[in-house]
């Protein structure tokens, strides 16, 4: 399904209950944690929006023009489009609340799209990389935000991943952090993270 130019999936919940939005990682697609999202919020609509960059046949959200190093201005157009697409579907479906699930790249549209917008009430974070100063946002104020992340991680290393979990208690969201000692792999303790953060 291609809505608001995403190629998308979507399981619709009842009016008035949740509407959940997961964003798969570099290389992945619609199908990455859909069924995941549905197995831990059964009763919520569920949304899984396929990345519209595509880097040497890899779907993103946004483009890069190296490892961590991002497009500003294509991230800018990105979190634009994606909080559009994100507002219209949660009006359509009559929606309690929007939460979001990322992980890798779509952790960090995820995460912009906090910083720029705060349109999400709950967010999971898996393995994001903010690689740049994120400006002051006070509607983050009692935002419910998890972050999880390997202690290892090459990709998106630990002081960044805690530089951004603190950027957001500084915003005086709740958050809370799940770290397991290895790298870029998601873990059967951030699984249980997830679960008890959604509880």
């Amino acid at each position: 399904m291609t809505d608001c130019g995403y190629v998308h999936r979507l399981k619709a919940g009842a009016p008035g209950n949740p509407i959940f939005f997961v964003f798969h990682g570099t290389g992945g697609d619609e199908r990455q944690f859909f069924d995941f999202g549905a197995d831990v919020l059964p009763d919520a609509t569920i949304v899984s929006p396929r990345g519209d960059v595509s880097e040497h046949g890899a779907a993103r959200f946004f483009r890069r023009t190296g490892e961590g190093v991002y497009d500003m201005a294509d991230l800018a157009r990105a979190t634009g489009k994606m909080a559009e697409f994100v507002t219209r579907l949660a009006s359509e479906h009559q929606a309690s609340e929007i939460i979001g699930l990322g992980f890798s790249n779509g952790a960090n549209i995820l995460a912009n799209l906090l910083i720029e917008t705060s349109l999400f009430d709950k967010a999971i974070l898996l393995h994001p990389l903010i690689p740049f100063k994120p400006k002051d946002n006070p509607a983050l104020s009692g935002k419910k935000i998890l972050i999880t992340a390997g202690q290892r991680d090459p990709i998106c290393p630990a002081p960044l991943t805690q530089a951004l979990a603190d950027y957001f208690a500084q915003q005086k969201a709740s958050v809370e952090t799940e770290w397991h000692p290895g790298g870029h792999d998601i873990r059967p303790n951030e699984v249980d993270a997830i679960k008890r953060f959604l509880g």
